[in-house]
Order: structure tokens, then C-alpha cells, then sequence
């Protein structure tokens, strides 16, 4: 399987440290963003699981524009061939 070399910028990096931080911020914006930190120059991949629920976030109107940041940063570093 092939692995996607990408790694999370600085602007989503801290977008996801400010998400983590935030008491109000929702469960799966702070998944989203424990998995983009996690992905900071280490070269780990986005589960398949994780992958699904992204994509969930980005086609709904319920989730914030930064929850949508933060799936679209995930998306962009899931595997190609899944």
C-alpha cells in the first residue's frame, strides 16, 4: 500500500493545538485535530475510520469552517489507495 508523505502545515498544526485547548470545541474536532498533531513531520497516515468521518464533516453544514480545516488537512493525508 502506498503511504502518503504529507505532513500537517504550521496553520493547521496550530489550529489544531487552539481546537485541543478549547473547552466548547466539539469530540470530533478535537479527533480531527489530535490526528492532524500526530501527523507533524512523522509521516503517519490517517485511519480508514478517521478517513470516513473527514469526509462526513466536510459534506455537512453543521461543523464549523475550522472542524472543516482540520478534515480537509486529514484528507489530504489519507491513503491513496483506499
Amino acid at each position: 500500500m502506498a503511504k502518503n508523505s504529507k505532513t500537517t502545515s504550521k496553520t493547521i498544526a496550530s489550529l489544531a493545538s487552539k481546537t485541543l485547548q478549547n473547552p466548547n470545541a466539539s469530540n470530533i474536532a478535537k479527533e480531527l485535530a489530535g490526528s492532524a498533531l500526530s501527523q507533524v513531520n512523522k509521516g503517519n497516515q490517517t485511519e480508514a475510520d478517521l478517513e470516513n468521518k473527514a469526509s462526513k464533516v466536510l459534506s455537512s453544514d453543521k461543523y464549523s469552517e475550522e472542524t472543516k480545516q482540520l478534515a480537509a488537512s486529514i484528507l489530504s493525508q489519507s491513503n491513496k489507495e483506499r
